[in-house]
């Protein structure tokens, strides 16, 4: 299962945590492309075959295919130039 570090948690907290979202807006990853990479968004609430993820606060949404490819990842977050991007490194 992929794990959320408390400073992704917040981040993503931040990033759903709107007026304008319900409550069951989360973060979602999904494998986008030719499978090199993923799509991140955020969504309302998550699709009916979505795994839901412990993220504390937040929430985050794997879908189906991306669940499998991020077993044993742990998702962080990092201020870059542009705003704050996010890595994903394997579970110690």
């Amino acid at each position: 299962m992929l794990t959320v570090t408390e400073n992704a948690q917040a981040v993503v907290k931040g990033l759903t945590d709107s007026d304008e979202l319900p409550d069951t807006a989360g973060l979602r990853l999904a494998v986008a492309g030719d499978e090199t990479q993923l799509a991140v968004s955020v969504v309302p609430e998550p699709e009916p075959t979505d795994v839901v993820v412990d993220a504390g606060e937040g929430k985050v949404y794997l879908a189906e295919d991306a669940a499998t490819l991020l077993d044993g990842q742990t998702l962080d977050a990092t201020p870059t130039e542009e705003g704050v991007g996010f890595t994903l490194s394997p579970t110690s």
